[in-house]
């Protein structure tokens, strides 16, 4: 039963039968209108499927109109720097039709829109080509509003180009200021007494070249942003005003999906670099075919790419995505790529692909040694699996092998750190918890009109690990870090200790939309090789569950509350509000039954464990800047304005410099964890000077993480306090 289950979650086509509606859209075909056919055929399949599946189908209504209005029209013009309030008011006229047009299968609205969005591309375009042959003044009390949800749209195109020249100024202004500073570094070195030095007048003449190759390498890609893509994201306006998880996948795209999850693919493994328009090999990937086949270098340039004795593509100019798809293809096939190395000269490579391994996806272990004795720590930046059946890895089989690697090595507490874990695979999750409690309920999952179903886990070999256990969590980590979390929270299994959750507590699956479709209508299309898309109709990750903790809570919104809270220097930085609770299309949270479920451990005395983090946090100067930096740079976010004077500007930047240099003279003066690898680990570190390389500037940053630091400590106040096992988990 458990097999099937977990089967149902991960495999799109156990549910297809599911679904009631089956797409018979008259498809015409080849003959001139065969894009729009296909477009139309699209949009019906996604809202068929949406309404036939969804957890919780919207109404199409004026309000669900309006959702899906405002997010693309924000998707096309998110600044305001493309759109008149003349386009505004032509294109407001169907704000509250789109159900309308959705309900007729009618893509009016996406036509108009795109039609405004390319004549406007061309006027901006001119916009930035003028402003930048004209030089600028930073003196005056110029201020730039990045908030472009209180801003209105340009009455004109007079103040349209008004808005671009302060664009267009800030940019220079950041680059001046920044040429400045490097050319003021090189007059404190000893050995520049020869260098040439330019005048602010030539800085700035310089500072504005760079800035309209930027914009010229900006509007490139805006013009290579096919019509199709563009439609795609006028699809995914709709599915994520459903929700923010329910998503169209066009066939690239879906592959693409396949890859991250697996952590697998099939290519030449080289990490490719799109800088300076040009595509130049970053790092060869350590085990991967150019690997052995040896000829493939860091720096090389990629000229033209050719499949086995075929014509060669010259990919200059080429989007990276469109670069890569052509370098990928079917294991076992030759690729021979056009390189120019570093000294001028040309070089043809054939490197047969193959499996590629991506090693940054999974699993890996560390131990620290601390004063109370070994502690081992496992990093997990996704819970993947294989479904496209080339990695053959599981997450929650490789943290069994680390379990049992750091277990070897004598360790008396395992940190499992979720942090910017953003989910992946159910099956796997209920498979991990199994590992530290056995038997039992470890997440409920319910559909709308069905009773929940509990998973299980059923580790056939008992509990693999009964000691301390601590997991890290932050404001990134979503989904199945949640599921995880939440179990051995509710099962008093471990310590959880970082910032509240995403809130992420929602159950998608892929549908492959061909399925979906009258089987006379998908034959027809598969006659019909028109269109950049080819003949498949690519995917929709449709939210159908909502997964719940074993106690019956949902993660939903409000995410798992960490046992320990600690200041998240991410809340600090980013840009944008974290967290499911900040979206308005997100699905509400609820609450049903518990599961049959009992705890299995018992922390001695958690709430003295609290407070001695809390005291220790309290008192930690770095933690107290971070939480300061937290409130600054919040406030400065709220402003969202930026200074054209230079004076103003430089001082902005000297006081986020002065809060950067505290930080630093901080971790100057703590104390570096000292870290190594498991000694199961060595020979396959050891094998390649890349590994040995990779594995070194990995421990480095970890021995400096001082959360990673405190969650030591408050492991060892775990193993102090002591731990009383429970003695069974009832299924």
């Amino acid at each position: 039963m458990l097999k099937f289950m977990k089967n149902k979650i991960l495999i799109p086509c156990l549910i297809i039968g599911g679904l009631a509606a089956v797409v018979s859209f008259k498809y015409i075909g080849a003959g001139g209108r065969s894009s729009e056919d296909r477009r139309k055929l699209t949009q019906e399949t996604v809202i068929k499927t949406i309404q036939s599946g969804h957890f919780s189908p919207k109404a199409l209504d004026d309000t669900f109109s309006a959702r899906v209005y405002t997010r693309i029209v924000k998707t096309f013009d998110y600044d305001k720097l493309f759109f008149t309030q003349q386009d505004e008011k032509m294109l407001k006229g169907y704000k509250f039709q789109i159900d309308d047009q959705i309900r007729d299968n009618s893509i009016d609205f996406f036509d108009s829109l795109d039609a405004v969005f390319v004549r406007r591309l061309k006027s901006a375009e001119k916009y930035y080509t003028e402003i930048v042959k004209q030089p600028f003044s930073f003196t005056s009390n110029e201020e730039l509003s990045l908030n472009s949800d209180k801003d209105e749209y340009a009455k004109d195109e007079k103040e349209l180009a008004e808005r671009w020249r302060e664009y267009v100024k800030y940019r220079t202004l950041v680059k001046y200021v920044d040429l400045q500073k490097d050319q003021d570094k090189k007059r404190e070195n000893k050995d520049s007494v020869n260098a040439k030095f330019k005048t602010n007048e030539e800085l700035e003449v310089q500072a504005r070249e760079d800035t309209r190759k930027y914009y010229e390498r900006l509007f490139t890609r805006y013009k290579k942003w096919k019509d199709d893509e563009r439609f795609t994201a006028y699809i995914n306006a709709i599915t994520e005003t459903e929700d923010p998880h329910t998503s169209f996948f066009p066939p690239q795209e879906k592959s693409d999906f396949d890859v991250t999850m697996s952590g697998g693919f099939v290519g030449i493994g080289a990490r490719l670099n799109p800088a300076n328009d040009k595509i130049t090999v970053q790092e060869i990937i350590p085990g991967s075919p150019a690997k052995h086949q040896g000829e493939l270098k860091a720096g090389d340039e990629i000229m033209k790419v050719a499949q086995g004795d075929a014509e060669p593509v010259d990919v200059e100019g080429f989007l990276l995505d469109d670069a890569v798809k052509l370098i990928r293809g079917p294991k076992g096939t030759i690729v021979k790529l056009t390189v120019k190395r570093a000294d001028g000269t040309n070089k043809v490579i054939a490197i047969k692909r193959d499996l590629v391994e991506i090693d940054e996806t999974f699993a890996k272990s560390a131990i620290i040694k601390s004063a109370d004795g070994p502690v081992g720590y496992i990093y997990l930046p996704e819970f993947y699996a294989d479904f496209n059946h080339t990695s053959n890895r599981y997450c929650s089989k490789d943290i069994a092998i680390e379990v049992k690697k750091l277990k070897d090595a004598g360790v008396t507490g395992i940190i499992l750190d979720l942090r910017n874990n953003g989910g992946g695979s159910l099956g796997d999750v209920v498979d991990m918890a199994g590992l530290f409690v056995g038997k039992g309920p470890v997440v409920q999952v319910k559909s709308n009109h069905a009773a929940p179903t509990v998973l299980p886990a059923q580790p056939s070999d008992g509990v693999l690990y009964t000691g301390p256990l601590v997991i890290m969590v932050n404001e990134y980590s979503a989904s199945a870090s949640e599921i995880l979390a939440a179990a051995m929270q509710d099962y008093k299994r471990a310590i959880i200790v970082g910032a509240t959750t995403y809130g992420k507590g929602t159950v998608q699956k892929m549908v492959e939309l061909d399925q979906m479709i009258d089987p006379m209508v998908r034959l027809r299309m598969m006659n019909d090789t028109a269109g950049s898309q080819g003949k498949s109709m690519g995917a929709i990750k449709l939210t159908m569950e909502k997964f719940y903790r074993v106690n019956g809570g949902s993660t939903q919104l409000k995410g798992v509350t960490p046992d320990i809270s600690i200041p998240d220097a991410l809340d600090s930085y980013d840009d944008e509000d974290l967290g499911e609770r900040h979206n308005k299309s997100a699905l509400p949270w609820d609450v049903i039954p518990p599961a049959n479920y009992k705890v299995t451990n018992s922390v001695g005395n958690l709430p003295q464990i609290v407070a001695l983090s809390k005291s220790r946090v309290s008192a930690d100067p770095t933690f107290n800047l971070i939480q300061e930096n937290s409130e600054y740079f919040k406030k400065k976010k709220e402003e969202n304005t930026v200074s054209l004077n230079e004076k103003k500007y430089r001082a902005e930047l000297e006081a986020d410099a002065e809060r950067s240099k505290r930080g630093e003279e901080l971790q100057k003066k703590a104390v570096l964890l000292d870290m190594v690898s498991p000694p199961a680990d060595l020979n396959k570190i050891n094998s390649d000077s890349v590994l040995i390389t990779k594995n070194k500037d990995w421990l480095k940053a970890l021995s400096k993480d001082i959360y990673i630091s405190e969650t030591v400590n408050i492991i060892n106040d775990l193993k102090k306090s002591g731990i009383t096992l429970g003695s069974g988990i009832k299924e």
